[in-house]
Order: structure tokens, then sequence, then C-alpha cells
């Protein structure tokens, strides 16, 4: 698997290109998840899956009709976030819960506002209703993020989730897209 480079010197005029994963990009995909699943609470997965079951992943998301996205930062991938389908019966299929990774050196970019800004507009034109962000443990800069762009708590379970020792929350947000369901929605239901 390639190395991530660092990137020098990240200025105000580097443009922040968001576009469609595509299978080459799946191994800077698998760095940038295994150093939140092996260092943060951003996830609650305990063993970082490697690159066979992530491209696994971002096909079944693009199968079901979802967005699986990437950022690029001076040429590199610096983030990815995608929309999966909230709970599995039929019922919830106009809601998608997004998911979002940005390189922590990349964080202050603008790199998370443009996914997440893409992948909410993608969502309303694949006529979803509403969008939910899980935000595991404290993650002060992840719920910063979605309240910029609308995000309003919605609930909160405590001690929802296990991992580096400790009990740790659940925070729910969302945000309502807007689209009605006469639009039919994704193709959540094919699983």
């Amino acid at each position: 698997m390639a190395v991530a480079e660092p990137l020098s010197l990240v200025s105000e005029i580097s443009k922040c290109v968001v576009r469609p994963a595509m299978p080459a990009d799946m191994a800077h995909v698998t760095a940038i998840y295994a150093q939140f699943v092996q260092t943060s609470t951003a996830t609650f997965e305990l063993i970082a899956p490697d690159e066979a079951e992530m491209s696994r992943r971002r096909q079944l998301t693009q199968d079901r009709g979802l967005p699986y996205l990437v950022a690029e930062l001076e040429g590199y991938v610096v983030g990815f976030c995608y929309a999966s389908q909230f709970r599995p019966r039929e019922g919830y299929r106009f809601t998608v819960e997004d998911s979002i990774y940005v390189r922590p050196d990349c964080i202050g970019h603008g790199v998370g506002k443009a996914l997440l800004t893409e992948l909410i507009e993608e969502c309303k034109a694949r006529g979803c209703h509403t969008m939910v962000a899980c935000i595991c443990g404290v993650n002060p800069v992840s719920e910063a993020l979605h309240q910029s762009l609308g995000f309003v708590p919605a609930g909160e379970i405590p001690e929802a989730g296990h991992k580096f020792g400790e009990w740790l929350r659940l925070l729910m947000m969302r945000l309502p897209l807007g689209v009605s369901a006469r639009h039919g929605g994704p193709n959540l239901n094919s699983l």
C-alpha cells in the first residue's frame, strides 16, 4: 500500500477537489480509515479492515445507489465520505447516515466541509429525505462540521460503545434534506 505523502504547504489557494471514489483510491482510503480505527474513537470499529474489505464496502454503497466520495488536495487523496442505509428495514429507505474521515494533517483546510457538502447534495439528488450523523465518543471537530452545515442534535446514547478501555457515547444529529418520498428514493432495499 502506498504511504500518503505529507502536505508540505497547504495554502489558502489550494483547491479541494471532491469526486466519486475509484478503485485506485482505495489504498489511500484504507490508510486514512486505519489511522482512525487504530488511534481514535471516531469509529467503534476495533480492527482496521484491509483494502479488499474497504473496496467491497465502496462497491456495496455504490450498488445501493448512494455516493462514496474522495477529496483530493494538492493531488493527494486526503479524505473520504459516503452515505449508507441508516437501518436495514425498507421503511427507512429515505434516511441515510453519513460517514466522513479526513487525514488529521488536513483538518482545518475545508476538506471535511467540501466532502460533506457534496455528499448532502448528491443524497438530495438521489431522493433521500433525511441524513443522520452518528458521532462516536467526544468529537468536537465532527460536531462542529455537521452543525455548520445545518445538522441539529437528535439524541444521545450514553455508553453506546466500548473502545480503548472506556465506554463512549453516541451523539446523533440530523439534517432534513427536503426531498419527499414520492421520488422513490435510492436503491437501499437491495441487500
